[in-house]
């Protein structure tokens, strides 16, 4: 790159995408490192992704979901943490924190603006000639319509995984028939403390897919409905049999929260209230009159239901990427040097080591995705971790290689992992303890679902 060209890149902001834990962290550490950060978020608010899960607690405390750079930035406003041992909800930790530091942050967050796409200044993802020498070219398309290109001189992705859940079709594409039936499938865990949603599922069958923290919730929630509301049922689908893990860890879980919600799933199948059918991977959703029919690979047809719960997990959007040059494992979509350390096969989130710019490297020079996203399929990202990922990146950026390559997180030696407590209920959630991401239960499920993505974490 000439002098010139990069004395020019180098006075353009940073793009950040995403106005969500990690996102405004890393703008913070950007703005700690005296780099002008811009924060692009397709939502109205900062945490429009959080607020969506916002009546589920967290297993982590406040201690472990707010970023030193971040309480840093709000120090002079009078901004003081809530009591660090205490479990937030969704909804507490963007009110509490993610929208105070995004007011501090100010005009440099920039509302109702969604990335399109993402390239380098006039050239395709084909061309090699003096693509380094050039900045980034965002195009956005505002939430009036109006679209807009913005250049920057990195791109800093946490736009997490909460708008690409995974469907019920057990080969990761939509069962047939499951599009048409969208009015009764719903792709996260419902917020019974809502009239509206309470009356969707009070008295009716409801089948529940997937295996994870955020099945374990809502089987535990229609559980709680069931005894107060005749008639309701859960029909748990299990794409592999049962076993001894399948409510998770219980008294033994490194998270005390997550294993007592483990335990409270048991109970709903035990107790009737909900009911499990193992071995069955939906490949299609057939009509019976106003009442939905899942079929299995194997041809098993399931008694009718009345509403379909689908929490299999979440998966990056990469589509706006695609003028970019990604180095992705094959089968996470995680960054090629990342997916060894976070691959499901191998590890759980208290053995994920802490790590940052190196493993969050490209082919193309200059982007990092980050958070959630960073994870790619992977179900088991914590909170602590993206904002380690986003203080080794700002480090980098600002040239400080040093502090880029060196790691400052430790983690707690309970370990830790992505999960939702249970809906208002903290007085479970605080006696029962716990660390991960602020997420619910749908990345394991971790953001969104509530198991932690995104908008971002």
């Amino acid at each position: 790159m000439s002098t010139n060209s990069a004395s020019t890149t180098g006075r353009l902001p940073v793009a950040v995408i995403g106005a969500g834990p990690v996102g405004l962290a890393a703008a913070a550490h950007l703005i700690d490192r005296g780099i002008e950060p811009l924060v692009l978020e397709g939502g109205p608010t900062a945490g429009t992704a959080v607020r969506d899960w916002g009546h589920v607690r967290l297993f982590s405390p406040w201690a472990e979901v707010t970023d030193p750079a971040a309480e840093k930035l709000l120090a002079p406003t009078g901004w003081v943490r809530p009591e660090g041992t205490a479990y937030p909800t969704g909804g507490d930790w963007a009110e509490q924190y993610l929208q105070p530091l995004a007011d501090v942050i100010g005009d440099r967050v920039r509302y109702g603006a969604t990335v399109t796409g993402v390239a380098r200044a006039g050239r395709d993802r084909i061309v090699d000639s003096g693509r380094d020498e050039q900045p980034f070219t965002l195009h956005i398309r505002h939430a009036d319509g109006r679209e807009e290109r913005i250049t920057a001189r990195a791109v800093i992705d946490a736009s997490g995984t909460w708008s690409a859940p995974g469907p019920a079709g057990a080969d990761g594409l939509p069962a047939l028939g499951e599009k048409t039936a969208a009015d009764r499938i719903t792709y996260r865990v419902p917020n019974l403390g809502d009239p509206a949603v309470r009356a969707r599922y009070a008295g009716r069958r409801t089948a529940v897919v997937g295996s994870g923290a955020s099945a374990f919730t809502a089987l535990a929630l229609l559980a709680d409905l069931a005894k107060e509301e005749e008639g309701t049922h859960a029909v748990w689908i299990l794409r592999r049999g049962m076993g001894a893990n399948t409510y998770g860890g219980g008294e033994g879980d490194q998270l005390p929260a997550r294993g007592a919600l483990g335990l409270r799933a048991k109970a709903a199948v035990e107790a009737g209230h909900a009911s499990a059918v193992t071995g069955f991977r939906t490949q299609a959703v057939d009509r019976d009159s106003d009442r939905l029919v899942l079929v299995a690979e194997d041809g098993r047809r399931l008694d009718p239901v009345d509403e379909v719960i689908v929490l299999t997990g979440l998966r990056p959007d990469l589509s706006f990427l695609s003028e970019v040059r990604l180095g992705l494992d094959e089968r996470l979509q995680a960054p090629t040097a990342l997916a060894p350390l976070i691959d499901p096969n191998v590890h759980s989130c208290g053995t994920v080591h802490p790590h940052g710019v190196n493993e969050l490297s490209h082919p193309e020079q200059g982007i990092y995705l980050v958070g959630m996203k960073s994870y790619g399929r992977a179900p088991t990202f914590l909170t602590m971790t993206g904002y380690e990922q986003v203080r080794s990146v700002a480090a980098a950026v600002a040239g400080d290689r040093e502090a880029a390559e060196r790691v400052e997180l430790v983690l707690p030696e309970s370990g830790v992992c992505g999960g939702a407590g249970l809906f208002d209920e903290p007085d479970n959630a605080e006696q029962q303890g716990g660390g991960c991401c602020a997420a619910p239960a749908t990345p394991q499920t971790g953001i969104g679902a509530p198991t932690a993505s995104s908008g971002g974490c």
